[in-house]
């Protein structure tokens, strides 16, 4: 049987190495940590909440649908808070009569506790506020929640900072478990994104993936030598 060279071993073990590495990494589950940032919420003719699939800025709600807003510290979709309220269009909107032309939408907005709040600041003292939106048949829910409560703050990437001016800085920031102070980082799962759940991320798996790649490169060229 043809044994390997001392350079083919070596890559081999080289490659070997890198694949227990991404392995490991692989079945790690990710750091926790969260995100301190605005979430949104739909409801489709009384059903429950439901974590929106796409941002305020491009949902465009129907007459009876509530969307609601909650500020809070979450890992991802999967444990993001849901607002306090209840997506009761009927309690919200009974009283708002349909004009022609129009939709009604109930808008929940929810700010959070004070352990949800960034450094130096405070939610404000109504921790809820509700309301109906009366709009055009088209307007999207960022149209809607602006028609309820303002000042509304974006992002260069139109991502919704703050509501009613809070809080009154930063966007999304990455919150290290077990830790009060913020650390800038990547944004938060957007509308429609997963959360950070116990997986490896693409990133690894595509660095792993180089890894290999490399250490390939190395078996094929130490036998070419060889």
């Amino acid at each position: 049987m043809r044994t390997l060279s001392g350079a083919t071993a070596r890559a081999a073990g080289a490659a070997a190495g890198a694949l227990l590495t991404l392995t490991v990494v692989a079945a790690a589950p990710a750091q926790a940590a969260g995100y301190r940032y605005w979430s949104f919420w739909e409801s489709d003719g009384g059903k429950p909440w439901a974590y929106a699939t796409q941002g305020p800025a491009t949902a465009r709600p129907a007459d009876g649908d509530a969307i609601g807003f909650r500020f809070a510290v979450s890992n991802g979709t999967g444990d993001t808070s849901v607002p306090s309220a209840a997506p009761d269009f009927a309690g919200i909107c009974g009283g708002v009569e349909k004009k022609d032309g129009t939709k009604r939408v109930a808008v929940v907005v929810d700010f959070g506790g004070a352990a949800d709040a960034p450094p130096g600041e405070a939610p404000p003292a109504k921790p809820v506020e509700v309301g109906c939106a009366q709009v055009r048949e088209d307007a999207t829910g960022a149209e809607a929640l602006a028609t309820v409560t303002k000042p509304l703050r974006y992002d260069s990437a139109a991502m919704l900072c703050g509501i009613a001016g809070y809080p009154a800085r930063g966007c999304g920031e990455q919150v290290a478990e077990n830790a009060s102070e913020s650390a800038p980082a990547s944004s938060p799962p957007r509308a429609g994104e997963e959360g950070s759940g116990g997986g490896p991320s693409f990133g690894v798996l595509a660095g792993g993936a180089g890894v290999l790649a490399l250490g390939g490169a190395a078996i094929w060229k130490a036998r070419r030598r060889a």
